[in-house]
């Protein structure tokens, strides 16, 4: 199925999020984002390369990605000022690949490579680092701070994380960014990942519709931006029920919640970097 074709999310399906369980965290992502903070995400500061060796060779890219969401993107069961709430997104991961799935492989259980940390909780940092196991990873690691911060965050609407990757033509590239609400669900292209080359030419654009909603299969879902399980709300991290479950588009769930479309949610660009 080409980028173009498959569907991005089901008009209904479901999204969520999820947290670290202190008030400060708690207190930050209510006000930063108007949903929850991520677990950890003090450790997730690492924002590097996995195999990065380009020998000076290869074309540089800048990527943005960019959450294009509103106060009122997620329409929800809550009572009161919950009843619609933005979309935020997490630190993620990124990879430079000649093979496909550096993350995942549709249809099998999530990889012990670090995806249900960054799906449940938006830490990208294992993730990141599994990619020194793969030898078709010519580049990669983790975004973590957004524009304009000092220190590791999520973002919220019009926020938007940068930075560059190296790649020669043949190579591909796949990034990850956590729904933060929900309990286990991603921003991904499929495993070939997203072109960076027609041929020998370098391409530039948007490239938001080759990315799609993939539910990790690791924990269980609830109504986003309202279940007791989610990042603002649970006790501590991990407190969700375990799924044992496919990594799957979240079309393919159906869990009877409603997710809006990606391109409601995040937008994705490269482009080509020159001087």
């Amino acid at each position: 199925m080409s980028e173009t074709d498959r569907p991005t999310e089901d008009e209904t399906g479901k999204t969520s999020e999820r947290t670290d369980s202190t008030a400060t965290r708690r207190a930050f992502l209510a006000h930063s984002a108007g949903a929850a903070a991520v677990v950890g995400l003090s450790n997730t500061a690492l924002v590097g390369t996995a195999n990065a060796d380009s020998g000076g060779g290869g074309t540089t890219f800048a990527v943005r990605v960019e959450n294009v969401s509103t106060p009122s993107t997620l329409e929800t069961s809550a009572k009161g000022g919950a009843t619609k709430q933005p979309a935020p997104l997490s630190p993620g991961a990124y990879a430079v690949h000649s093979e496909p799935g550096p993350f995942f492989t549709a249809g099998e259980r999530a990889r012990t490579n670090g995806l249900e940390a960054l799906a449940e909780d938006g830490m990208p940092t294992a993730l990141a680092e599994s990619l020194d196991d793969r030898t078709d990873v010519s580049d990669g690691g983790a975004f973590a701070t957004p524009v304009g911060a000092d220190d590791p965050a999520p973002i919220g609407p019009k926020g938007a994380y940068e930075f560059s990757v190296t790649a020669s033509p043949g190579e591909r590239f796949s990034l990850a960014t956590m729904f933060v609400q929900s309990n286990d669900l991603f921003y991904a292209p499929e495993e070939r990942g997203i072109a960076l080359f027609d041929g020998e030419e370098p391409l530039s654009g948007d490239v938001t519709d080759a990315v799609g909603l993939w539910d990790a299969g690791t924990e269980c879902n609830e109504e986003p931006g309202v279940g007791e399980n989610q990042a603002p709300r649970q006790s501590e991290a991990g407190a969700g029920m375990d799924e044992d479950a496919p990594v799957r588009p979240v079309t393919d769930v159906g869990d009877g919640y409603s997710y809006p479309y990606t391109s409601e949610v995040i937008r994705v660009t490269r482009e080509v970097k020159t001087g």
